[in-house]
């Protein structure tokens, strides 16, 4: 060492921690998207990152045909109706796959401009004159575009070779949405490629965008049994550490009743302590919404009014619609007890008393089978998650870290003092980090493995508030005061 003469400095790291916040309700959605109408189209089978319509819209495209495009809904309702941001979206209708060859389709012509109604690649487009005639050329006789409806609009130009045509020909690749599978949503990996595709990719949203995954839908899909319990399955372990919530929907082409309802849960679903399940479909105008959709948008909503803090409840919160409907078109009006046998059967669906249409329900559908407080009221279960969440993203860089006093200390210090914060917002009645002895065993410290013993009570939804109303004859004396 060199000789030393005088005052130096140092500095150790601090004791302290500061807690990295996670996303408590990030929207993972998958489904199907016109890409054909993308300005700058995703791949497909790829998480895309939007904070704005605009993105959505050029990665995607837009179509109002939601049954063959459920992504659009998705679209619709986090950036138009709660206008809300980020969502990943995930389309799996692929271009290479899903589609289909049309050949010298006849296309009128009226005032030079001819309409076609498939939802057409522009790529590889070709047009004729006459079906034995010779491929016409872009730019020189016609334009090709879509306009604002996803029609595929062909343009006879001034001095091209069909100028004063009544009639062109026309071959393209067109979509066909309705090729997707629920097997597509499913996903899997790709034994050629060895890419994860579907639902696989839930656990590569953080390594791609360093978000915790808040919440799983795929409206359109969910009602499917096979799609459902995989959304189920996806929930737990991300990247083999994470949990979030799914949110998947009856089907109402089939089941129209409420006592159906929960008759469907209980065949199809069963008891999932992070599956909250939706029933009927909400409408707005012409628009026709899944549930799963909107009570997505709703939790996002709330959260964003508490300091993103997931404790309070999507229950009784403003949905945007007008009325509640089965897919045929069948409007629904639940009385408040009809809407409380549901929510007793673990089944969240809408409800119109007092303020317009709001969600009706905290449980998930763990209930009533699980009576365990943390599993089945919603704002609880998500709370649990956020702050499981919370804790790995925080202290991830003291893995491997010597595990000594000072170790403990930082990390039982750290979340004490973030937990006492959220006592003081009223985001929990309390909570505590201990480093118990008799959790830890002499062994299991030897082999580097440590317990902490976090305690934590989220507060219960208010879901019953009693007035006890009685007559005070007492007051009767005021008369003579």
């Amino acid at each position: 060492m060199s000789y030393k003469h005088g005052i130096y400095t140092g500095e150790v790291a601090t004791s302290l921690v500061p807690m990295t916040q996670t996303d408590s309700g990030l929207i993972i959605a998958f489904g199907t998207a016109p890409v054909h109408l993308a300005s700058d189209p995703a791949a497909v089978n790829t998480p895309v990152l939007c904070y704005t319509y605009a993105e959505a819209v050029a990665a995607f495209g837009y179509s109002a045909e939601w049954d063959k495009y459920t992504l659009c809904e998705v679209m619709k309702t986090h950036f138009a109706l709660f206008n809300m941001a980020p969502i990943v979206l995930v389309n799996v209708l692929d271009k290479d796959s899903h589609k289909a060859a049309v050949t010298q389709a006849e296309c009128n012509l009226t005032d030079k401009v001819g309409t076609i109604t498939d939802p057409a690649l522009l790529e590889g487009i070709k047009v004729y004159a006459a079906t034995d005639g010779e491929e016409l050329v872009a730019d020189t006789d016609y334009t090709a575009a879509h306009d604002d409806d996803g029609n595929l609009i062909i343009t006879a130009l001034s001095g091209g070779a069909i100028a004063s045509a009544s009639k062109v020909y026309v071959s393209y690749t067109k979509l066909t949405p309705t090729t997707v599978v629920p097997a597509d949503i499913i996903g899997g990996i790709d034994i050629a490629t060895n890419k994860a595709e579907g639902l696989e990719l839930i656990d590569e949203i953080y390594p791609r965008f360093g978000l915790v995954p808040g919440i799983i839908i795929a409206p359109g899909w969910s009602s499917n049994v096979n799609v459902a319990a995989v959304m189920k399955a996806k929930e737990h372990n991300i990247c083999g550490h994470f949990n979030a919530i799914s949110i998947c929907d009856i089907p109402t082409e089939t089941v129209k009743t409420y006592t159906a309802a929960s008759e469907w849960k209980n065949a199809n679903i069963g008891a999932d302590k992070d599956c909250i399940l939706c029933w009927p479909l909400l409408k707005q105008g012409d628009e026709v919404f899944h549930l799963s959709t909107q009570l997505a948008s709703v939790m996002n909503y709330t959260d964003a009014q508490h300091d993103d803090i997931p404790y309070y409840s999507p229950s009784n919160k403003s949905l945007q619609a007008n009325g509640a409907c089965l897919a045929d078109g069948t409007e629904i009006y639940l009385n408040n007890a009809q809407a409380a046998y549901l929510n007793g059967q673990g089944v969240v669906t809408a409800l119109n008393f007092i303020g317009g249409w709001k969600s009706w329900g905290n449980r998930t559908t763990a209930y009533p089978s699980n009576t365990d407080v943390k599993d089945n009221f919603i704002p609880i279960r998500r709370m649990f998650n956020w702050i499981g969440n919370t804790l790995i993203t925080t202290f991830w860089n003291k893995i491997d870290d010597p595990m000594n006093k000072r170790f403990i200390e930082t990390i039982v210090d750290s979340a004490n003092i973030w937990l006492n914060g959220l006592t003081a917002k009223g985001a929990l009645l309390g909570g505590r980090v201990e480093f118990r002895e008799d959790e830890n065993t002499t062994t299991g410290l030897m082999d580097g493995i440590i317990y902490f013993h976090v305690y934590i009570t989220p507060p219960s939804p208010a879901r019953e508030i009693h007035f006890v109303q009685e007559y005070d004859p007492d007051y009767i004396s005021t008369l003579f005061a």
